[in-house]
Formats: C-alpha cells, structure tokens, sequence
C-alpha cells in the first residue's frame, strides 16, 4: 500500500507558491473584471437591461387624472409619449448622458437675433430670437426685432440654472421648435448671456417677476399670437409657480416643464446623498460661482463675497448669497418658499411634466404624483432614463427625445380645441392691482411665497412704464455698454414722478372675487349653478323667519287703516 506523504510547510505557505504560479495578465484581467462591475453600479450603466430588452426601450409612464380634457384631447393623439424611450446604447447611463450634453451636446447652429428687454427695477434681460426665416437663412440675412409677417406662435424658453441661449438643449429645442415653423424666443436670466448686471436684483429659483414682465410684454407686442413657454431644470420650476401664481390671469396656453427640481428641500438632501451626486454638487456650484464673479462688484456689496468664493456646494452659494439678497434667516426657508409643489393646485394652463426616474441632479423622490393626478389641468410623463436635460437617442445621439415630445404635444394643443377656450380666457393680463413687483432693487419672499423686491423708496406707475422699454441692438456689446447710462437715467426720471391715486377699496376687494369666480367656471360648466344653489340653500333659513315678521307687519298696517271705515 502506497503512504501518503504531508508535507511540513503551511497550507498558507503552499497558497502563496500558488498564487505566485498565476500569471501576471491573470490578474490584471481580474482587477480589470472587478472595475468594470464596480463601474457598471456606481455609473448606474443599463446596457444589459436593454440588452434583455431587445434594445426597444422602456414604456413612457404617464400620470393624469380620469377626467382631465387635456389627456382626452391632446396628450392621447401624441405617439412618442404613448411609445417608449431608449437612450443611445454607448450613452447608457444617466451621468454618462448629462456629462456628454454638458461638454458635447452637438447642438445645431443657431442664428440668434438679440432684444434688450429692461425692466422697471433697471434690470437688463436679453431676448434671443429664432424663427423659422433664420435656420433657413444665412446668418448675414438676419435682422433685428420680431417678423412682421411671420404669423406662427411663440414659444419662450426659460434656462436652468447658469445656463443661457448658447446652452446645448436650448439650441437642440430652440433649432426643433423654430424648423416646424415657430418662433423661439429663449429668456435668460439675469447677467447671462453675455449681459451685465444694471440693477441690484438677480434671478433666483423661486423669482418669478422675470417671466411674468416678459410674458406679459410679448402679449402686449402680439395680442393675437398664442404664446407657449418651456421651462428647464430651475426653469422649470420658476415656470411652473410662475403658472401656480397667476392661475387663470395669464398670457400663457400652454407649457412644458423638464426634468423640474419639483422640491428644493428635497432636491438639497438627496443631491449630498450619494459621492456621485456630490459631483454634480460641486460642479454647479463652480458654475455659480463663475456667474457670481463675473457680476463681483454688485455681489460684494450686497452679499458676503468672502463667503460666495469659498462656497464648495450649492447650499453654501445660497447661504452666503441668496438667502442674504432674499432677506430670510435659513437656507431651508428660501428652498421652501422658492418651490413650486404648493402651487400645482392653482394651474390653469395645460401643462406638459416631463421628468426621468434615474436623474442624477433632480430625484424621482421629489415629483409630485398625486398633485400631478388631482389637476385636470396637468399630464406627467416619466420615463426610467434618461438623466437631466439629455434624453440623448439613436447610434448618432444628435437629437434629445424630449424635445420631440414637446413638439409634438405643442402642436397637437395648438390644433386643439383648449386653445381655443385658452384665448378666450386670456384676452387681458393682470391688471395692476393684481401684480406683486416692487421698483426697489433688493429682493424678498413674502408670507404667501412669492419672491419679490423691497425698497421703502417710493414708485409710480408712470415711472414703470418709463422704465420698461424694448431696445434692439444687433451688437450685444455694444447694447449692454449702451444700457448702464441709460437706466441710471431713467431711475432719476422716475424719482421725480408722484405716485398715481389709489383706486377705490371696492374695485381692490372685487379682484379676489372676480379671480376666484374665473376659476370656478372654468373647473366645471356647474360650477356656477352649484354656487348659486347653494347660496340659495343657505340663505332660506334667514328668509323663513323674516318673511312671517314683514307679513305680519303689512296685514297690521292693513287692517289698522280699514278699522275706522267700519
């Protein structure tokens, strides 16, 4: 019988001689194995999701309440937000797709035609134009202003945050909208686009005076044009309060928001959550920083710049700055003041909601489903990708699939019969004694929300309309230069005016009732007869017991004068 020999070395001992017998490519095919898979999580890659799914995309889930008119009417005739998305198979992750807009985007060319909008507060806002003359013309054919013969719509685009017109998804929709024959006109926000601060006001995500005095411009120049607005990322937001906050009373027919932050408290938790998130953390708040810098002399005498240049996040850009300018004590109580959440019930326009699952920067965990569901007025489309803004498709990624969704949802509302009723209701904006702006230049947030401006210095409305003029310049440079003197001007025009006298309580007190009559109408056609049922039903109880007491009055009388006759 054979013996078994063991060997006196250590089994730990005869490993590391086994190990070392391994080849070296071994390993690093191991390493690499092990990098890949941690890779795969950590980017949150879905190829082999797709892969299973035969590369045909994930279902567009969309949420809207059973009796809502605008699913009926408009989103039902809308393929691709009845189709599915997939994203482009070397894209397939949500950051992987929002770095690749962010330094790629292959945007289209876009011929921009600059306006100078002033506001009444000396704030400077470029318009960019594009129609559908400038994506067939050369540029050398472009001119200045508005197209008087172009009778298409106008859709205004709202930024997200530090992003302007030259933005890749702006241009992607911009480019889209004005080929299909509307005009575009992209509203950046305040010492964007190539503009200088003039005023002591800067744009914020809950500032929504910008919108509301361009919008109700556009309307003024072009009452019987229809007006659209898409707002993204903080547009978005500022969009969707802006809508919250006028209710009935606005220009607009209809809107989109995209890949909305919903709630910024929120929004502020999860995007510290994770290390992935906190990239994108850092990186926006750089980008703040850039804007802060290159307006560093209005910045530091109004908020701590010592504070801003360290800023390494956006919570810190906002305590140091914002929440300085807005005249609050905590960061919390400007995100949630600033958020639209609580003013989805007060919208009246279709509104088309657009947001992914898997975005990095804006978290599923913040969209509003149920007040999304409970407004007829509003349609939420989710998808389980594609990141924020990007949505990139196809093997060549050179179009966004949110942006054809909103064409197609633009366009089958504008052939609908809501735009029709939309019209009719917004024949007329605010009136004055519905608008909340201030002329003074600092900014605040009052009890009801509304971001707004404070100043104890006086203001008229002949000093407004002085102030709030369009200039149109071909040269943003020179127009930007040009601006400075001509605002300080104004604003010493408007000092010497007197304040106009006040309209009387009663027209001030019918306001309210006349808004909330408008929006009673419009939720129901019974709305009204309701109202008048049950007034009658709770004024009976009073008429039972004063109608005995006035007849008996009146048979006294009666009888008292027949009496002597007798």
């Amino acid at each position: 019988m054979d013996c078994i020999e063991f060997s006196s070395e250590s089994p730990y001992e005869l490993l590391l001689k086994a190990a070392f017998l391994i080849p070296t490519s071994h390993y690093f095919l191991g390493v690499l194995f092990l990098l890949c898979v941690f890779l795969y999580h950590f980017v949150e890659i879905h190829f082999f999701q797709d892969l299973f799914t035969a590369f045909r995309g994930q279902p567009v889930s969309l949420t809207f309440n059973h009796s809502s008119e605008l699913y009926q009417e408009v989103v039902s005739k809308c393929k691709i937000l009845h189709g599915r998305y997939l994203s482009t198979p070397w894209l397939c992750s949500p950051h992987i797709q929002t770095a690749f807009l962010q330094f790629f985007g292959r945007a289209p060319v876009c011929n921009y035609r600059r306006q100078i909008f002033r506001t009444s507060d000396g704030g400077t806002i470029a318009l960019d134009w594009l129609s559908n003359a400038d994506v067939k013309k050369p540029a050398v054919e472009r001119f200045d202003g508005f197209h008087s013969d172009d009778k298409g719509p106008i859709m205004v685009v709202i930024p997200g945050l530090t992003s302007d017109s030259d933005s890749a998804y702006i241009k992607h929709l911009a480019f889209k909208m004005a080929k299909s024959g509307w005009n575009v006109v992209v509203s950046n926000h305040r010492g964007l686009g190539g503009v200088s601060i003039t005023s002591d006001c800067f744009y914020n995500a809950g500032w929504t005076e910008d919108a509301r005095k361009v919008i109700d411009h556009l309307h003024t120049q072009y009452p019987q044009t229809p007006l659209f607005v898409v707002g993204t990322s903080i547009g978005a937001n500022v969009l969707v309060k802006y809508l919250g906050e006028e209710g009935v009373n606005t220009a607009i027919v209809g809107a989109a928001a995209i890949c909305s932050p919903w709630d910024l408290l929120i929004g502020d938790r999860f995007i510290k959550r994770r290390l992935v998130q906190r990239f994108y953390d850092r990186a926006l708040s750089i980008g703040l920083k850039d804007y802060a810098k290159l307006h560093q002399t209005t910045w530091s005498r109004l908020a701590d710049w010592e504070g801003i240049a360290k800023s390494r996040s956006i919570r810190d850009f906002d305590h140091h700055a914002t929440r300085i300018l807005a005249n609050l004590e905590t960061v919390d109580t400007y995100y949630r003041k600033a958020s639209c959440t609580s003013y989805i019930g007060n919208v009246m326009v279709p509104l088309l909601c657009i947001s992914s699952l898997d975005d990095p920067v804006c978290t599923r965990e913040a969209i509003p489903w149920d007040e999304c569901r409970a407004n007829k007025n509003i349609v939420l489309a989710t998808t389980h990708h594609g990141g924020h803004l990007a949505y990139f498709e196809g093997i060549t990624a050179k179009s966004l699939w949110w942006v054809r969704a909103v064409e197609e949802y633009f366009r089958a509302l504008k052939s609908s019969s809501l735009i029709h009723r939309e019209n009719m209701q917004n024949t007329t904006v605010d009136s004055p004694l519905e608008s909340s702006i201030d002329q003074a230049p600092y900014v605040n947030v009052r009890e009801d929300g509304m971001i707004t401006a404070f100043s104890n210095e006086p203001s008229g409305d002949a000093g407004s309309q002085q102030n709030e003029q369009l200039a149109e310049d071909d040269n943003a440079g020179d127009s930007v230069r040009g601006v400075n003197a001509t605002v300080q001007q104004e604003e010493t025009n408007a000092t010497t005016q007197l304040d106009p006298a006040p309209k009387a309580d009663f027209d001030a007190m019918m306001v309210p009732v006349k808004r909330c009559l408008n929006q009673l109408s419009r939720r129901s056609k019974i709305s009204m007869w309701v109202l008048a049922y049950a007034a009658i039903i709770t004024t009976l109880p009073i008429l039972g017991s004063a109608l005995p007491l006035f007849f008996k009055k009146k048979l006294r009388n009666i009888f008292s004068l027949s009496s002597p006759k007798r």
